[in-house]
């Protein structure tokens, strides 16, 4: 496991981070196919919290795209890095999803976010925001549907429905079991739109959610277990000193 610093110059306010986001947002790539569903590395990514003791969890999970076979998997835990603001989520989880990231001994490929990409209020979500920084093709996979409409897909699993932000289409809500609620896919960075729902749907051939989601969100959960249990030396060194983990 990696214990993270918050880095230094990271934004603080508001304001702050609503500018990086203006910044990084110019260079999300939308024009790009991905790699295609089934080959190589796919990587699911999470966070898990604990307010309390102000820790953050994060877990990258690396998949054979082909089988869904574990390949590696590494933790990262800090600080929480920013207050608890919607739209801007992102900058409690970045640091922690990047030392996760760094820490795996295989390269990626695309990396599955549990959240939002252009489905995003500024359009720049968690994935875009991983995308831009790390240079990896990156999709947004999330639970619900944020503040935005859409047209309930066919019961069939695969079907989809634009999700809308008035008349831009920033995301599908797409069926990954038969008549079950559907999940949420956006871009995120080097990714279409057709190959974000087609990983997501090949990534989930039993369960709602894609297996990256559900591996990643069970690592970083016991991380985060691990990290505050009784005793644990990383609480000790944060108690000692607050300024690290």
């Amino acid at each position: 496991m990696t214990t993270v610093r918050i880095p230094a110059g990271w934004p603080a306010t508001e304001e702050e981070a609503r500018a990086v986001q203006d910044e990084l947002r110019a260079r999300v790539v939308l024009d790009a196919p991905g790699p295609p569903p089934g080959a190589g590395h796919v990587t699911g990514v999470d966070v898990a919290y604990d307010d309390e003791r102000d820790v953050v969890a994060a877990a990258a999970v690396v998949l054979d795209a082909a089988t869904l076979d574990v390949v590696a998997e590494a933790t990262a835990v800090g600080r929480i890095s920013f207050p608890y603001v919607p739209g801007l989520l992102a900058f409690r989880e970045i640091p922690t999803v990047l030392a996760a990231l760094e820490a795996l001994p295989c390269t990626p490929g695309l990396v599955v976010c549990d959240g939002y990409g252009r489905a995003h209020p500024r359009r720049f979500g968690l994935a875009s925001h991983l995308g831009v920084l790390t240079g990896l093709p990156t999709i947004g996979v999330a639970k619900n549907p944020f503040t935005f409409t859409y047209d309930d897909p066919a019961p069939e699993r695969g079907s989809s429905a634009p999700l809308m932000a008035g008349d831009e289409e920033v995301g599908r809500a797409l069926r990954t079991r038969g008549a079950v609620k559907p999940v949420f896919v956006s871009v995120g960075h080097r990714v279409s739109l057709d190959n974000a729902c087609a990983h997501a749907l090949a990534l989930a051939p039993e369960y709602r959610l894609p297996e990256t989601t559900r591996r990643a969100d069970s690592l970083c959960r016991r991380a985060l277990k691990e990290a505050t249990g009784p005793g644990p030396e990383l609480a000790a060194r944060a108690a000692a000193d607050p300024t690290r983990t």
